[in-house]
């Protein structure tokens, strides 16, 4: 269930903003990352419907997923959208 290091580092190489794997703190680095583990924690509550402590943990991801986004929307609109589009959000 967990990312390896080098799943988090090629995330990080992907969505950061200066195209390393050095940038772990920038918005678009860490929206990529709560994204990932959203999708790995979704297909394990599929499997375990009764696992609530998982839906939980879950929950609060997405609402800090939701809460890093709304900071990047005020902040530049244009970065928000490129995030939004790269990792396929509805929003």
């Amino acid at each position: 269930m967990q990312l390896t290091t080098e799943a988090k580092q090629a995330i990080f190489e992907k969505n950061s903003l200066q195209k390393t794997s050095k940038d772990t703190g920038s918005a678009e680095s860490q929206i990529a990352l709560f994204t990932q583990r959203i999708l790995d924690l979704t297909e394990h509550l599929k499997v375990n419907k009764k696992d609530f402590s998982t839906r939980l943990g879950l929950l609060k991801l997405v609402g800090k997923r939701r809460s890093m986004l709304d900071y990047l929307m005020q902040r530049d609109i244009n970065r928000y959208r490129a995030i939004v589009k790269e990792l396929g959000l509805r929003k």
